[in-house]
């Protein structure tokens, strides 16, 4: 591992960049923070690095504006979300900017780790991509959505079935007592009506 690889980390939050630092410092790594996108830009102009990750939500540029002009300026630059808000829009807009992958808060020192060198050893884009390479890109992306729809449906089907099971239970449970209850009474109606049709015992005459 060369000191020389360079991390970029902009985030409004101070604490995110000293937790990068912490972690990759000891690992090989540079690590620069920015607190804004716009101070995050203008670093990555004056510096070459190896790779960004920029929060998400931040005031000014978000972290989808930092990695839609960094990937329009250098398409080969590895950039990370990191975010602990993500919404499936987003999601799209940032794979569609060409994004390496998402890192979610709360941090940990091996989500960190992991992230990084997972991002260094993938292939990184180049410049001009060839169009058969573009169109397979969002086919493998596209790839698990049939299973993922399938889980779904299943999910759904149980979640909505539990409670019409639970609704047969209740309604037939009524009945059950009401025919126990009515039998115990036409047996309680019935018993005397037995014993006032049965003759008296003879009465001994002196």
């Amino acid at each position: 591992m060369s000191a020389l690889r360079k991390v970029l980390v902009v985030d409004d939050d101070p604490v995110v960049g000293m937790s990068f630092k912490r972690v990759l410092s000891g690992k090989g790594y540079v690590v620069i923070t920015a607190e804004n996108g716009y101070e995050g830009l203008a670093k990555l102009q004056d510096e070459k690095f190896d790779l960004v990750f920029t929060d998400l939500r931040m005031p000014g540029l978000t972290g989808l504006d930092v990695a839609e002009r960094v990937k329009a300026r250098q398409p080969w630059m590895p950039v990370v979300i990191v975010t602990g808000y993500g919404s499936k829009t987003s999601e799209d807009r940032a794979r569609a900017a060409g994004v390496s992958g998402f890192l979610n808060k709360p941090l940990s020192p091996e989500m960190i780790e992991e992230s990084t060198e997972r991002a260094l050893s993938g292939p990184a884009p180049t410049a001009v991509m060839q169009p058969e390479v573009q169109a397979a890109a969002p086919a493998a992306h596209a790839e698990p959505e049939p299973e993922k729809k399938r889980n779904l449906f299943v999910n759904m089907a149980l979640f909505l079935s539990a409670p019409f099971i639970g609704l047969l239970y209740a309604v037939l449970l009524p009945f059950v007592g009401m025919g126990m209850l009515a039998w115990a009474a036409f047996k309680a109606i019935r018993a005397p009506k037995q014993a006032a049709q049965e003759p008296d015992s003879p009465v001994a005459i002196e």
